[in-house]
Formats: C-alpha cells, structure tokens, sequence
C-alpha cells in the first residue's frame, strides 16, 4: 500500500521523484522519503507527514544527485514517524519497501545476536542490514539475491548503493513493480500512474524478478537468476482526468464526473444501431458456463453482490461470491466450468490477486474488471472487462464503484441474450435503458443541496445505520462503508429485514437511519420495518425513486432519485450515499481524499 520511484539519469533526480511522489501519495501518507547518491554519499531525507513536508525540507535543503530513490509509506510495522519512514539506509546501502516481510522478528534476532543495531520499528530495516553484511563479501546483484532468499513475505524493493552509483536494483515477490524507459533516464514505480508524466513505456516484474536499472539501460533476472527479457507495454493516454481542475478535491470531481465516466463506459460496451452489447472471446462458452464466481474486497465485494442479484434475475446461472481474502484460505471446489470474476478498482489488490493466482493454479478461466488495464490482476487474468473510469484519486471509491457496477450489469445482460435466459426484446429494452442511466445520474447530483441539510443531522450522533432490501442491499452496505471511510463516524449497513434478529437494539432516540426503499417488490416490507425504527425513535433519513408524497412528520429527510429501470436503480440510490459521506466529512473538516489509516490500493494483507 506504499509507493515507490526510483530513477537513474544524467540530470538531477529529486524533483522528479517528489513530483512522483506527490502522485502516489494515494497508496501511503503516513511518512514520505528520498534518497540519492551524490559525492559518493547516501544522501536521505525524511518526515512523518505527507510529501508537502518533504518538500518543505528539500527546499531549505537541496539533495543533488542523479540517481535516487523515493517512497510514501502507510504503516504496517512501526508507527508512523521520521524513524520509521523510508528510504531505510546503512552506510552503504539504502532500500524502500512496499509489501510485509513475515519473518522480520527471527530475522532481526539473529542478526543481534550477531551484535548489529536497528533504529527503526519496521520490518524493512531487516533487509537494509540483510545487504549491508552480503556486500562485505559480494557484489550488489549477489547480495540483493542472497537476501531475497532469507525473506518470507511479500515486497516490492528499490535499492540504491554508495559504492555503485549509476544503479538502481528493483525486486518483486507478491507486490506489483513496474519500470520505465526514455531516453537517458529510466525508472522504477510501484505501479505505471506514478511514471505516466514521464513515459508511457513500461514493463512490469513478475513475481521473482529482479531488474538493474541505470540512466540507459535496463536488465532483468528471473528468480533463477538468469537474465530475461520484458515485453514492453505503451500506456494508454488518460488525458489529464487525474488533474482535480476547480474542485475542492478529488472526491468531488470524481463524484460529480461520474455520468460522463458511466456514458463513456456505456458506449465503449454498448452498440446503439444494432442495440448490442460488444462483448466477445469469453473464456469459457456462455452456455457451457456452470456458475459464475464473483470476487472482490471492500467495496468492489460489494459491486459483487449488487451483480449476484443481477446475474440471478438475468440468467439461468449459479452465482457465488467471496471477499477475497476469505476464498484465497478457504478449500475451494475449482471446477473447470465456473467463470470466476475478480473485481478491483486498482487492479492491484493483494487478496485479489492472490485469489485469482490460486485460479490459475487450478486451471479455471478468470475474467478480471478492472480500472486499469496494466495491472497485475488484468494481466493474469484469461478475460479482463475495463470499467472505463479513468485515474480515481480519492481513496474512499465513487466513480470506479460505479464503474464496476455497470460493466457487471452489461455482462449479466449479454450472457442473459447468449444464453437464451432473455428474449430480444428484453434484451433491447434493457439497452435502451442502460442509455438513459448518464442522464439520470445528473438528476442524482441535484440532490445534493439536500443532502448538504441532512449531512448536519450526524455531527452530534454517535453513529448510524443504512437499511435495505434486495438490491438495495448493498447498497446500504456501501453507504455505511463510505460514511466510515469518510468521516470516521461509526455506522452499519444492514438489511431491513434482519432489524429484529439484533441490531434494532442499537436503536435509539435521535439515531440516524437511512433507509433505501426502491418502489420495488420489497417496498412495503421496507416501509413495515421503518415503522420499527421509528417507534424507537430512530431519525429517518428516507431515500427512493417513489413518486407518491411520503414525507410526514415521522421522517426527517426525503431524497428522491429518477425512477428508471428497476435493475438499474441501486446505481441511482448509489449517489446519494456518496454525497452525504461527503458533507458529512466535509462538516467534520475530514481529509476527504486521504483518510486516516486507508490507503488507495491496498497491496499487501
């Protein structure tokens, strides 16, 4: 979940790797550091904090030098401080370290036994001293191999050297690595959006490689230590949608972009004049597939039970679905006729990723949706549907959710027609309808006005619920996650109908509730268990597409959405929750784009 740069070059490396920095500060904020060599010295600069800080420090205090290495850490071994930030550095060598390092503790017992210090809490440090006493007695490429072979773990790794000054040397195991050429210069990143401003050539490590970069030229080794060559990949062009432009922040852009994003994802998949849907060369042929297997974590694992409903009303199909790190442990019954789905926004994901290799691993067919189609997950995948969202900065998910949600919805579409589960002319209809969703999710964003009222409602309470039923489900369970994400305000998302085996408990006076009611089948049964929270005296915040008058003097805010298609309507309800997360955070004076402790692509366990 931290974010590497390294760059050697025949011009001065350390504003180009702040510049890198400040774009992968999205996978880790808790610390940032750099390190160069420059007259045959290690030179390091670190602080707790964001890059900002660093900066600041760079700026009283130049650091020269035309090879380096950068890092932005989000904590895992150690508390987040100057010690504990990377680069971690001897007198002769200095690391930064995506990923956890398992055995760090029986490594660092021994090495004090053998009389060696450390200064810092993190695992991290282990490797650093691993390399310093290897290179006593071998080579820099030698000592980084001997040592990879002592680690447990996972770990992206950029090493720097004192006395070997026009190399930088990146490793691989588990947490994604990408390197990058031009001309007199080359990089290391901990994934490609970190290198987008500087090249759009990359080529990505596989678990066991190792690369040695210097300003023209690079070399691989696989984990046998033979040299290897790469395939080079050109990235695509995301035509500055990562710039946040007028907005406060990221979220706001990426929320209120978000019927340009689901028009462009629609019309990338959907062919208006024959009223199809483009997608072919399944992995698996539609009507021999036995079950689809949806996986994902956090909030993608909630576009995957959004789609479980969808796949089930759709098609004759079995559906599954798993939160990643649950289905990499558990014993499961591969079968050769199952499509397994993994869905990430990054496409990094390590519980993910690790889900989809063990796929592989029982020769099953994988498809992968995905914000990028560079990623690790895209590129172990048989299959992979791009959701078309464009760079998401904010860490807490709006747009890619979506996203998600529609690539699900056309997928369940197109094997409902292959698979003859739908006639032709539900099949048009339902087209017809996703076409209208951009239009009415700019009706969604009118609601906010309203919303701003309603988010004052929780700066007293001492936390919430989100209730509903059927495909508002999910959605709920989404809009719970987004408030604690957003605002750090505790809240459960639950279905209604399970109010009375529990959480009606947690019911009280002045509590806010949303409740998500659809005028769909589960609309009485939805209102029925209102009336339960309200006889507690529960504070309803009521969101639905319903067009009938239903605020009384028993709810505390309405919100009403478009009324479309009635599978297409959690995608509607979804943007309400999103933005009253928003106000909510905004009220409390959040960090909207960086909360605390959460980081963007979550690439380790």
């Amino acid at each position: 979940m931290c974010g590497i740069i390294g760059i050697a070059s025949n011009k001065s490396v350390s504003t180009n790797i702040i510049n890198s920095l400040k774009k992968l500060e999205y996978r880790g904020y808790d610390s940032a550091g750099l390190a160069t060599i420059y007259n045959n010295e290690i030179n390091e600069k670190k602080c707790s904090g964001r890059v900002e800080e660093l900066e600041k420090i760079l700026f009283k205090n130049p650091t020269d030098g035309n090879l380096g290495i950068g890092h932005v850490r989000w904590a895992t071994h150690g508390v987040p401080n100057i010690i504990n930030a990377h680069p971690h550095s001897s007198d002769v060598v200095s690391v930064v370290h995506n990923g956890i390092i398992e055995n760090s503790n029986e490594l660092k017992k021994e090495l004090e036994s053998k009389g060696l210090n450390f200064k810092s809490q993190t695992d991290t440090e282990v490797i650093t001293i691993l390399i310093t006493e290897a290179l006593k007695k071998m080579t820099p490429l030698n000592a980084v191999f001997q040592t990879l072979q002592k680690l447990k773990g996972s770990f992206a790794l950029g090493i720097i050297f004192k006395s070997h000054r026009d190399i930088i040397i990146g490793a691989r195991r588990g947490s994604p690595l990408a390197v990058g050429y031009s001309k007199e210069e080359n990089y290391l990143g901990s994934d490609s959006y970190a290198l987008k401003s500087m090249t759009n050539k990359i080529s990505y490590l596989d678990d066991g490689d190792l690369c040695i970069l210097s300003k023209d030229k690079v070399e691989f080794y696989d984990f046998e230590q033979k040299k290897i060559n790469k395939k080079v990949y050109i990235l695509s062009d995301d035509k500055n949608t990562a710039e946040k432009g007028d907005y406060k922040n990221f979220m706001a852009k990426e929320i209120f972009e978000q019927p340009t994003t689901i028009k462009t994802c629609v019309n990338e998949y959907v062919d208006n004049l024959k009223k199809d849907i483009n997608i072919y060369n399944f992995p698996i042929e539609p009507k021999k597939i036995n079950k689809i297997v949806l996986v994902g974590c956090g909030t993608a694992y909630h576009s995957c039970i959004v789609a479980k409903y969808w796949f089930e009303e759709i098609t004759s199909l079995d559906v599954e679905i798993d939160i990643a790190s649950e289905f990499r442990y558990r014993k499961v019954k591969f079968n050769i006729n199952n499509l397994y789905i993994f869905v990430s926004q990054s496409g990094e994901t390590a519980d993910t990723a690790a889900a989809l290799e063990l796929c592989k691993k029982n020769n099953v067919k994988t498809c992968s949706i995905v914000n990028s189609v560079e990623s690790t997950i895209a590129r172990n995948s048989d299959w992979v549907l791009p959701i078309h969202a464009g760079p998401e900065i904010g860490v807490a998910s709006t747009k890619a959710f979506l996203g998600q949600l529609v690539v699900l919805y056309i997928l369940s579409l197109k094997l409902g027609k292959t698979r003859n589960d739908i006639n032709q002319t539900t099949y048009s209809t339902s087209i017809t309808n996703l076409e209208k969703l951009p239009d009415s999710l700019k009706e969604c964003l009118k609601t906010e006005n309203r919303i701003q009222v309603m988010a004052k409602e929780f700066l007293d309470a001492k936390g919430s619920m989100f209730l509903g039923r059927g495909l508002s489900f999910p959605i709920a369970l989404e809009g719970a996650l987004k408030l604690k994400e957003l605002s750090y305000l505790h809240a459960e998302g639950y279905p209604a109908g399970e109010m009375k085996h529990g959480p009606l408990a947690l019911i009280e006076e002045g509590l806010p509730v949303i409740v998500i009611a659809p005028k769909d089948k589960y609309f009485e049964k939805t209102i029925s268990n209102m009336q339960e929270v309200i006889a507690r005296g529960g504070k309803i915040l009521f969101i639905t597409d319903h067009k009938k008058e239903l605020i009384n003097e028993n709810i505390r805010f309405g919100i009403r959405v478009p009324t479309i298609d009635k599978l297409l309507t959690p995608i509607l309800l979804t943007i309400p929750i999103q933005l009253l997360a928003y106000h909510v955070a905004l009220l409390k004076n959040c960090d909207i784009d960086k909360p605390r402790n959460l980081a963007k692509s979550v690439t380790v366990e």
